[in-house]
């Protein structure tokens, strides 16, 4: 399966675009279906079918569209997002949330993993899921997908906002850190110990970060409100 992405600007609003092309006897379960705004094939190739009761409670969603190939399909994504495809060989150890897949080809089998007590309480979910097969999967993250080295002696602590998947035998703590300043000031934080590869999604974790960069400086604003003519001069 070849996978091309597109980014465009739509109203001012940055989009991306998604294109799959299969070939013959290749298959892709699409799980966003009405995310699909172009398909080249037969209308046969494209078959909707219902999720399991499994499926549905996580993710909230009724039908999954099951593409075979030879075909080529487009997918819109939402502003912000983007999608990044993952290599599974053999039995992966990493655990995600249901919530960030877009699609998965057809070799692949997903397990749900029952969660620890702790880990249950902490990540307010039952279940993730780990993939097994060969193939790929596609995940749905705000920003780039990026991935990051565990060590089981040095602890890593990760916005609880951006962290998608982690090894099956890690850690797994919900904490703030640094000093008492540092604490007051920040969103939870997962803390882990391990081995394996994390992955996060690079999402901005200051909502007021943008309009800081966009904004004036306070001197700026000030000038402009004393000064006659400020507003005028200075920009």
């Amino acid at each position: 399966m070849q996978i091309t992405s597109e980014d465009i600007l739509a109203n001012g609003i940055g989009r991306t675009t998604l294109k799959l092309v299969l070939e013959q006897q290749e298959a892709v379960h699409l799980l966003h279906p009405k995310q699909l705004i172009a398909f080249q094939g037969a209308s046969s190739q494209r078959e909707d079918r219902l999720l399991n009761p499994k499926g549905i409670m996580r993710k909230k969603k009724l039908v999954k569209a099951v593409l075979t190939g030879p075909a080529a399909a487009m997918i819109a994504l939402p502003a912000g997002y983007s999608v990044t495809s993952v290599p599974i060989q053999g039995d992966s150890s990493l655990l995600f949330e249901f919530r960030h897949l877009l699609y998965y080809t057809d070799l692949i089998t997903m397990k749900s993993v029952v969660q620890s007590a702790k880990n249950m309480l902490i990540t307010r979910d039952l279940i993730r899921m780990r993939f097994a097969g060969e193939g790929s999967i596609g995940l749905l993250s705000r920003g780039p997908l990026q991935t990051w080295e565990l060590d089981p002696e040095r602890p890593s602590f990760i916005d609880s906002r951006c962290l998608i998947a982690y090894p099956a035998d890690a850690k797994l703590d919900l904490c703030v850190y640094g000093n008492h300043l540092a604490a007051q000031h920040m969103a939870y934080h997962w803390k882990l110990t391990g081995t394996g590869t994390a992955l996060l999604q690079a999402a901005p974790s200051d909502p007021g970060f943008e309009e800081q960069l966009g904004g004036d400086g306070l001197m700026k604003r000030t000038l402009r409100e004393i000064l006659p003519f400020g507003n005028i001069w200075i920009r």
